[in-house]
């Protein structure tokens, strides 16, 4: 899993490539809890992950708690479709703000 960030307008976008699973959720959460309390909305562009298991998921959600008990805005842009009929499936597309493109996703969380 490659973890890479950068600001895009006032959007911190967080660029994951390769497979969330239980050896690589740990790093991933561990990067986006250094980034989630300073209150600037995260955007998580998924295009690049693969595969996402049990943990890739409970790290998602973990973020989105952290996201909510500091106040923070927090989206996903890029879900592939067999990831987004999991996210629908177990009810996670309603915690985050979700878009196809990373301009349409910043003009949501900059609105939130």
């Amino acid at each position: 899993m490659r973890v890479d960030k950068r600001m895009v307008d006032t959007v911190t976008v967080v660029s994951l490539t390769g497979d969330l699973d239980a050896r690589s959720a740990p790093v991933a959460q561990q990067e986006l809890s250094d980034l989630i309390p300073d209150g600037t909305p995260v955007l998580l562009d998924m295009s690049g992950v693969g595969y996402v298991s049990s943990a890739g998921l409970r790290m998602m959600l973990m973020a989105y708690r952290r996201a909510q008990q500091s106040g923070t805005a927090i989206g996903l842009v890029g879900v592939p479709e067999t990831l987004r009929t999991i996210l629908s499936a177990t009810g996670f597309l309603r915690f985050f703000t979700v878009a196809e493109t990373i301009p349409e996703a910043i003009s949501a969380l900059e609105s939130d």
